[in-house]
């Protein structure tokens, strides 16, 4: 086992490099990583400012999905610009208090947007199975509520989760991903990892499964609306709306599991763990905006009034 290094918050970790063979391939993927950064933020931005702008998507659906592109944009800027430095640079050192930062907002990231599509559900649930109670329900206090506790919680559980490497010396400088992670720098600690390595099962089985159970029940209650309901118009309009919420879901869902289990499984190939790990990072926030603003028409109509310039208030 390696000593124990002489810690600051500038001591330097090593991430895992691309190995471009040459400077071509390294001035393509400058240029392919720089182009996916800018519309990914440019395709959220649209998003939020659609839905603030456009006073016919001042609905709690499209409130509660506002919170969506913001956390996409977060887990997006956490990453690329550290990946866009080591490409132009061709350095992948990145000092401990700039990765610790860059591991919890990843993370922020992650929880966010678990929470944020459970909430959804619950709003898709509440707007097929109670339509006539659907304001009632959903006030605009009750959002307020929602949006602070999804974030509130979110915050507070990623901060218990990094606090606890505190306790830790770091023995090992190289991080085995692209990005910094609580996994990978739970790697780097010396000695025994159990408390946190526990903490991090607890944490995975109520951030994932919390979310999945919210997910299954208000599903199956929309379900049987459907196909209980007698009207062909009704039926098509909640399958509509909820396939693409579900779509993003199961995208985001089994990224972030195979992610973390594969970083537990010692027998999963690095290349393949680093592959998952990545793909958290680029599809969702790329894909989310596209989904919903295609399969969504209310925000489709808002996109298309935006980009007129016609979305004003009244």
């Amino acid at each position: 086992m390696s000593s124990n290094i002489s810690f600051s918050a500038l001591t330097l970790l090593h991430l895992e490099k691309l190995n471009l063979s040459s400077h071509i391939y390294m001035y393509l993927m400058l240029i392919f990583v720089t182009l996916l950064y800018v519309v990914m933020i440019l395709c959220n931005m649209m998003v939020l400012l659609a839905i603030a702008w456009c006073k016919e998507l001042h609905q709690p659906m499209f409130i509660l999905l506002f919170s969506l592109p913001i956390s996409d944009m977060i887990g997006a800027t956490a990453f690329f610009p550290q990946l866009l430095w080591s490409i132009a640079t061709q350095n992948s050192s990145i000092p401990y208090a700039a990765c610790f930062i860059q591991a919890y907002l990843i993370h922020v990231y992650g929880t966010g947007n678990l929470m944020i599509l459970s909430v959804m559900a619950y709003d898709r649930y509440i707007a097929i199975c109670f339509p006539l109670r659907y304001h009632e329900i959903l006030s605009p206090l009750t959002l307020v509520k929602m949006i602070l506790s999804v974030w509130v919680i979110t915050l507070s559980v990623m901060g218990s989760v990094f606090l606890l490497h505190k306790q830790y010396k770091i023995c090992r400088t190289n991080i085995v991903d692209f990005y910094c992670n609580n996994p990978s720098l739970l790697k780097l600690m010396c000695g025994e990892t159990n408390v946190s390595n526990y903490y991090g099962l607890v944490f995975i089985v109520l951030v994932q499964g919390a979310p999945l159970a919210m997910m299954v029940y208000t599903y199956a209650q929309i379900l049987y609306v459907c196909v209980s309901t007698k009207s062909t118009d009704a039926r098509q309009k909640a399958i509509q709306t909820c396939s693409s919420h579900l779509l993003v879901y199961i995208l985001l869902q089994v990224n972030t599991l195979f992610t973390l289990l594969a970083h537990r499984n010692p027998n999963v190939h690095p290349s393949i763990r680093r592959a998952f790990g990545l793909s958290v990072l680029v599809f969702p926030p790329l894909l989310d905006p596209i989904i919903y603003g295609l399969r969504v028409k209310k925000l489709k109509k808002g996109l298309k009034m935006l980009l007129k310039s016609q979305c004003f208030y009244k």
